[in-house]
């Protein structure tokens, strides 16, 4: 699908404790966001990804977006002297320092621990937590028996033989814990980033370190407002993973999202489920009037029918429009909105942002 916007980011580096650079990304109005840094990003590339872009769309509609990529990967420093826990905070500290208010903090997959030890480090600094398909303990944490010590190994050795590679059976396995319903042009996306993101030695060296990561004793100090959110059917991380995450920070949220999907695609239910969620835990009460913004009758009644899920077609054959008018004043509505994505104008809508009339 053509983008309805084009998204604008601003990059900069900072320099972490061991002089390796970090390339940043923030884009965006508002309360500021921070994205702990995962893997399978590229902060020059993300913008028009498949599977990223709806991602950066909606988070920055919430506000101030700030994130960067993870040491050894994207813009960031290649060659790196460490790939570890403690390296990936004190990146994460590099990037941060120069914010003077508390900021959400959002973390995904090992984001999530690296979002957790952060803010158990800095309580001051971190207003509130988001975490999503996370974990407090790696493969190798959770267990020690043979069976998980060959399964992680054998993940580890098939990234330095096959890594960004096409038609091999890793990049079939590889992707398809990511992403197992996405379309084609999805997982060739996926295939390809991973070939300009990172070289296999230090995707290698980046997968030991989440094997052993542990941050379940700190988890359980927590004293922040948490939302927890996994997909049922994840493959990369358990979900059993993510419910004992909500058991283990004091007062957590937890929001179940039905996806198979470790990384939620924008054209799935679950995506909007997700944004809602975030929007409500986010407390965002700005309203954007109807007759404020412009909107026309006939555009209150597609935004309307949007709102309840409907797609063009059916909201064409609905009110008695052709596909291209109602797809038309879509477009329209993004445009006096100023969003980017169908699912933030539903999200904003549901949420009483948008429509009312004063």
């Amino acid at each position: 699908m053509k983008p309805s916007h084009t998204l604008r980011q601003d990059i900069s580096f900072v320099t972490s404790n061991d002089g390796t650079r970090i390339a940043c990304a923030s884009m965006g109005r508002g309360p500021t966001i921070v994205r702990a840094a995962h893997w399978l990003t590229h902060i020059s590339r993300d913008l028009e990804s498949p599977v990223w872009r709806h991602w950066l769309a909606d988070l920055s509609s919430y506000g101030h977006l700030v994130r960067y990529d993870l040491r050894g990967c994207g813009l960031s420093s290649r060659a790196v002297p460490e790939i570890s826990f403690e390296a990936w905070l004190a990146d994460l500290e590099a990037v941060t320092s120069k914010l003077e208010e508390p900021f959400t903090l959002l973390g995904m997959s090992q984001g999530a621990a690296l979002s957790i030890a952060y803010a158990f480090r800095h309580p001051e600094k971190v207003k509130q937590l988001i975490l999503i398909g996370g974990y407090t303990k790696g493969l190798l944490s959770r267990d020690q028996g043979d069976r998980t010590q060959t399964e992680a190994a054998t993940l580890t050795n098939l990234m330095r033989l096959g890594w960004g590679q096409h038609h091999t059976a890793f990049s079939q396995v590889f992707t398809n814990l990511f992403i197992p319903d996405g379309t084609k042009e999805q997982h060739d996306w996926w295939r390809s980033l991973e070939r300009e993101t990172a070289s296999a030695e230090v995707a290698a060296r980046t997968m030991d370190v989440l094997h052993k990561i542990d941050v379940s004793g700190i988890a359980a100090e927590l004293n922040v407002p948490t939302l927890v959110l996994h997909a049922r059917g994840d493959r990369r991380i358990p979900f059993e993973e993510g419910r004992a995450l909500a058991m283990t920070i004091p007062g957590a949220e937890f929001v179940p999202l039905n996806s198979n999907n470790h990384v939620l695609l924008e054209t799935e239910p679950a995506w909007l489920d997700l944004c809602l969620a975030i929007n409500e835990f986010l407390g965002n009460s700005t309203v954007l009037a109807g007759a404020e913004i412009g909107l026309t009758a006939a555009e209150r009644d597609v935004l309307g029918l949007v709102a309840k899920g409907l797609s063009n077609p059916d909201i064409a054959a609905q009110l008695g429009k052709s596909e291209k008018t109602v797809r038309n004043q879509v477009s329209s509505l993004l445009e006096k909105t100023g969003l980017s994505t169908r699912s933030e104008l539903i999200v904003r809508t549901l949420s009483g942002q948008i429509g009312q009339m004063p």
